[in-house]
């Protein structure tokens, strides 16, 4: 199945990446390795991960305090938020999904 990142999905990722990469050389990367690992366990288990809201999933990153909140269309995952667990709970909420 195909994954689709939402343009703000998009950027909290790049902003996520090169804020860890910052604080030490490596760990942006790391952090990628995490998203595309996460990502690689959405696919082959979609419904596996608890609701958040309504018909978004959460996935809980293991080594960083992120998640990927998505939904599950038709023909594709939509990524809507690369969300920190702990800043601004429920501000992807309003969010199109677009």
């Amino acid at each position: 199945m195909k994954v689709i990142f939402s343009k703000f999905a998009k950027l909290e990722l790049d902003d996520a990446i090169a804020y860890y990469e910052l604080e030490y050389t490596g760990l942006g990367r790391k952090f990628k390795e995490e998203v595309k690992t996460g990502i690689k366990r959405i696919i082959q288990h979609p419904k596996a991960w608890s609701i958040e809201s309504g018909d978004v999933r959460k996935y809980l990153f293991h080594k960083f305090p992120y998640k990927l909140l998505y939904s599950i269309e038709k023909d594709h995952i939509l990524i809507i938020a690369v969300a920190h667990q702990h800043r601004r709970p429920n501000y992807w909420i309003d969010r199109k999904k677009s």
